[in-house]
């Protein structure tokens, strides 16, 4: 009776070091896989052309470059037009919801065409939806510029996204000289236009505004990682659009001015870490004490 109630015991207790093991396994799998984020760092981007670093440049390019005016209130009664003529103000599409600003010109022979390309890009990756979660805004600097010319790129760039109601909140705008120049002003936006080649020398990056105008993110280059642009439109909202998961992410990353991407806090991911290494050892000793106490009943 007793070697028999010793042989029971003996197979609960490896049951038992099978679950502790089983359960050490996992909770290292799952620390390394938090911990894994915070060792990673993003590549360096080429820093943004300043006002203050531009004096080595050619003189075509010494007024050129982009200055963040993080926080600032973007002109909202300026004035534009939209793709079909209409005059409209800035407001009218920077009010209510988070959008992104891009300021290009529409027969730019290169790298408007790559902004918008990648701005397309990181929309398709994006589930929010344009026209629903948020507006972009996208404005020529180039006062030559007509409303047919906008409707003509809102008609190619609207298809290929191609997702409904995106007319209604993707906007194509052009306008006069003295608008176009106190909005690029108002987001630090400095371009020149030189007449031998008829072309504008000018930096290139994107914008996500506040819904009440506010600047609240740049992002430099060509492409735009879709998590980081989505992190900026729910931090913009204010926590109005977005998950559970976004909240968290945000908790975990900080937003870099000097390269316009979200890297990791690597303070904020350890007190995550030991949140669930406590969480963990909670659920095993649980686990194994009820195991236990089964093997005393039997």
């Amino acid at each position: 009776m007793n070697s028999s109630v010793s042989l029971c015991l003996s197979g609960e207790g490896k049951n038992n070091m099978s679950r502790f093991r089983g359960g050490c396994g996992f909770l290292l799998a799952t620390l390394a896989m938090i911990a894994l984020p915070a060792t990673v760092t993003a590549p360096a981007d080429t820093p943004p052309l300043r006002a203050e670093n531009s004096k080595a440049l050619p003189p075509l390019l010494r007024d050129v470059g982009i200055d963040q005016r993080l926080n600032q209130q973007v002109p909202l009664d300026l004035e534009f037009r939209d793709e079909t003529g209409k005059a409209v103000r800035l407001g009218d599409y920077l009010g209510a919801k988070p959008s992104v600003l891009a300021l290009v010109y529409y027969q730019c022979p290169m790298l408007c065409t790559m902004v918008l390309n990648g701005l397309l890009e990181s929309l398709k990756q994006l589930k929010f939806d344009v026209g629903d979660q948020f507006n972009v805004v996208t404005v020529s600097f180039d006062p030559s510029e007509k409303p047919a010319l906008a409707a003509a790129k809102k008609a190619l760039y609207v298809g290929l996204y191609g997702r409904p109601g995106a007319a209604e909140g993707w906007h194509f705008l052009t306008g006069d000289e003295p608008a176009i120049h106190q909005l690029a002003q108002a987001v630090g936006f400095r371009y020149h236009y030189d007449p031998q080649t008829r072309q504008f020398a000018h930096a290139t990056a994107i914008m996500v505004v506040t819904p009440q105008g506010k600047l609240a993110r740049y992002f430099y280059g060509i492409r735009y990682p879709a998590g980081d642009l989505r992190l900026a439109l729910v931090e913009a909202s204010a926590g109005k659009i977005g998950s559970p998961v976004d909240q968290v992410l945000l908790f975990c990353c900080q937003y870099n001015p000097a390269t316009g991407k979200y890297g990791f806090i690597i303070s904020r991911v350890i007190q995550i870490a030991g949140l669930v290494t406590v969480l963990s050892l909670g659920t095993l000793i649980l686990v194994m004490s009820r195991g236990a106490r089964q093997a005393r009943q039997i």
